[in-house]
């Protein structure tokens, strides 16, 4: 509607519907006219659209829209930084109709000379082209995981072995594509199986006699199958579960780990590292860097397990953006069995996003008492997610701050900063006495844009110096703190903490994937501040005000 020049008042209305619906428990498929028409913001015109999704997946508003836009259009308006308004300006003045032909405008220089663009704009047009095509056929861990799980259901027949392999058996945050390994007697009847799915279109020119490679036929996702005997089946398995850098690590002054897999000197793979005088290493950690230094000296720690959470920090409520009440959040909470709820809504900066001001505060801390008296011994923790500004200060007087039990501290606008100001601006709020943890310390969207850039090495050398604890974002889009870091984190005395950031309670789900890579960092239950019991972290919250009151 924006593209076409649509009446402001009738888009509104549609966004302001919008709004309303996606915070809502209602079912809109399941409720009736009537149900409907009482939702604020569910007119006439939406009631009907509403009717006519239930019945054709589509409504003729839409479809006239639809036919009236190129099919390219919809995809260039995917593009970060283009909003409709600039999307319909190339697409009249220049003609641009696709992603190829918006690349070769921007490399002739022609959408600089537009009114109103620039070579700034233009520039970050490339950039986030060629980012666009440069992750084209890569996925979220956790937007294939369940397809990636079916097909190893599919693969698995009798008188056949079958494991996951590759990137997915590593728990790698991005998957470019699903592999799997098949071990039979006989193979040629596997492979006709394989084949005779029909799931995937299988090249074969790239394919031969041990693997099959292929698409699969509904979403851009790669498939490789390797086949091998039985007896092949398990060192097979050792080396693609591996990364290459793993398998190039030396075990001794003779042979590498790869080396070591060839022998085929084991029944199990608890064997294989046994014999060779490792500790057992657990695949996520099998990346290549010094987990066979660590397996030799016994050092492989005890890694974090799902089991091991007690709470769930850094949540939202309907205080800002999120879905569900504090009710319905701190209620969910307990019901999934933790002890706390860590409340973390927006800050007043962030006003798109909701963000309390000084009255809504005090209206949410006192609600928070009112529920910790019902809900109790169950404790709902009074945090607040506050916005880090260009500077690095934090958006609340020293007053409010010493309102809250915890703070996420937290970027989220002026992202275009270079290193060392990026870097500045979040030392700045670390060495805030208030900052209890840094929240999603790049900012990155994994697949739709780069973090900015921090010395990552100088950022948690100051949370070592200031006791902040650093945040494992569990939303799959974020994954940050990268897990790359955790094990220089951990060994500089930082604390993590695995914090969903969820806006809804089916949000809390997601802790799932920031285990994932918190393993895959090596973190264990002892560095991770969810990890502690209610009392604990109560008498953890706790003293560090006391230790700010002090000083």
């Amino acid at each position: 509607m924006e593209l076409h020049d649509e009446n402001p008042f009738k888009i509104r209305s549609y966004q302001s519907a919008l709004t309303t619906l996606e915070r809502g428990d209602q079912n809109i498929m399941t409720l009736g006219g009537e149900e409907l028409s009482k939702i604020p913001g569910i007119g006439k015109s939406i009631l009907e659209a509403i009717e006519e999704l239930k019945s054709t997946d589509s409504f003729k508003s839409l479809d006239e829209l639809l036919d009236k836009t190129p099919e390219g259009i919809l995809e260039i308006m995917q593009i970060k930084g283009l909003g409709p308004k600039k999307v319909k300006t190339i697409w009249k003045e220049l003609g641009v109709t696709s992603i190829p032909e918006l690349m070769e405008a921007c490399r002739s220089g022609k959408v600089a000379k537009i009114k109103g663009f620039g070579e700034k704009t233009q520039d970050s047009i490339i950039a986030n082209l060629e980012f666009k095509a440069a992750n084209a056929g890569k996925w979220l861990f956790a937007e294939v995981e369940e397809i990636i799980r079916n097909l190893y259901t599919t693969f698995t027949f009798p008188d056949a072995e079958t494991a996951l392999v590759g990137d997915f058996s590593r728990h790698l945050e991005i998957i470019s594509e699903a592999e799997f390994l098949i071990g039979s007697d006989e193979l040629s009847q596997v492979k006709a199986k394989v084949r005779d799915l029909g799931l995937i279109a299988w090249n074969m020119k790239e394919s031969g006699p041990k693997t099959l490679r292929g698409k699969m036929k509904e979403i851009d996702l790669n498939i490789i199958l390797h086949f091998c005997t039985k007896s092949d089946f398990l060192p097979k398995k050792l080396a693609l579960t591996a990364s290459p850098s793993h398998l190039q690590l030396p075990v001794d002054e003779i042979e590498t780990m790869g080396q070591k897999i060839q022998k085929h000197n084991y029944k199990t793979e608890e064997e294989f590292f046994s014999i060779n005088h490792l500790q057992y290493i657990p695949a996520e950690m099998r990346e290549g860097f010094d987990e066979v230094m660590l397996a030799k000296e016994n050092k492989i720690p005890e890694l974090i397990e799902e089991k091991d959470l007690r709470g769930i920090l850094h949540n939202h409520s309907t205080y800002s953006d999120g879905k569900h009440s504090l009710r319905q959040m701190a209620e969910y909470c307990k019901e999934l069995g933790f002890e706390y709820l860590g409340i973390s809504d927006h800050s007043k900066t962030a006003f798109y996003a909701g963000g309390l001001t000084e009255d809504q505060l005090i209206k949410q801390h006192l609600e928070i008492d009112a529920l910790n008296m019902e809900l109790a011994p169950f404790k709902i923790f009074k945090g607040i997610e506050s916005d880090i500004l260009s500077d690095g200060k934090l958006d609340y007087s020293e007053q409010v701050l010493a309102s809250f039990d915890f703070i996420v501290a937290s970027v989220h606008s002026i992202l275009n900063m270079d290193v060392n100001r990026a870097t500045k601006r979040l030392i700045t709020a670390i060495e805030n006495p208030y900052t209890t943890i840094l929240g999603h310390p790049t900012g990155r969207l994994l697949l739709r844009r780069e973090g900015y850039p921090i010395n990552h090495k100088l950022i948690i050398d100051a949370c070592a110096a200031n006791k902040v604890v650093i945040e494992i974002n569990a939303n799959p889009w974020r994954l940050d703190l990268d897990w790359r870091w955790i094990r220089y984190a951990m060994e500089q005395g930082v604390m993590l903490s695995i914090n969903p950031d969820a806006h809804a309670m089916e949000g809390y789900a997601d802790m799932k994937y920031g285990i994932l890579v918190g393993r895959k960092g090596g973190l264990t239950k002892e560095m991770n501040l969810n990890s502690m019991s209610g009392q604990e972290i109560t008498a953890y919250f706790a003293n560090r005000l006391k230790g700010i009151k002090t000083t």
